[in-house]
């Protein structure tokens, strides 16, 4: 879905203005030695997508927060804890046998960061906003996902207004596990819909 290195010609609006601000600050020492790469780790590893695997796994082993959460998403993520700027209106979306669901942002990059973390460069790239609308079984396959033909899939367009978080369907064959062990289960693209959680994973954890 294209290089992750950008040239700096093809930097977003933001981009620029977040490396002007982050060079400022550390020019007038408001910025000390590795704080930036400090906060892009926690929410790369830590805030999210930790927090958004923690509420699937939770939905996956709680029918009730299931519901709370596919019924209003901001409030059933605020009982966990997540939420905040850039995560204000969430909406949760269901993967089943029948629906799967795919995320992208047409505009822009909008993207819920309190719960999936920094967003993949492929996600702000040109490529996958523009194609995944018009053709989104061939952008999947591109990510190594085949969805049956018999499979509706349903791309949802964020916005300024609304984030999205894919509930992933369960893997099989975990059955027994605990409600942590399936967290690490959970991966960021499948929580966006590019990627499904197939059955390689049933024996992950058990250990």
């Amino acid at each position: 879905m294209g290089s992750n290195h950008h040239h700096p010609s093809e930097l977003s609006d933001g981009e620029v203005r977040a490396r002007a601000l982050e060079s400022l600050l550390r020019e007038k020492g408001i910025l000390q030695g590795d704080v930036v790469d400090q906060i892009v780790s926690v929410y790369t590893s830590d805030i999210g997508p930790l927090n958004g695997a923690r509420a699937v796994a939770r939905a996956w082993v709680d029918p009730g927060f299931r519901r709370r959460l596919l019924d209003n998403a901001t409030a059933a993520l605020g009982e966990l804890g997540i939420g905040g700027m850039e995560g204000e209106n969430m909406v949760a979306l269901e993967n089943t046998g029948s629906v799967h669901n795919v995320v992208v942002c047409t505009l822009c990059s909008c993207y819920p960061w309190p719960v999936l973390g920094l967003p993949p460069t492929w996600y702000k790239d040109a490529p996958y906003r523009s194609r995944v609308v018009r053709e989104p079984r061939t952008v999947l396959a591109e990510f190594g996902t085949t969805i049956p033909a018999d499979t509706e899939i349903r791309v949802w367009d964020s916005n300024s207004e609304i984030r999205y978080l894919v509930v992933p369907q369960r893997p099989p064959g975990t059955d027994g596990f605990t409600e942590e062990q399936l967290t690490g289960l959970v991966t960021r693209d499948s929580m966006i819909g590019v990627t499904v959680l197939g059955p390689e994973f049933s024996n992950v954890g058990v250990q």
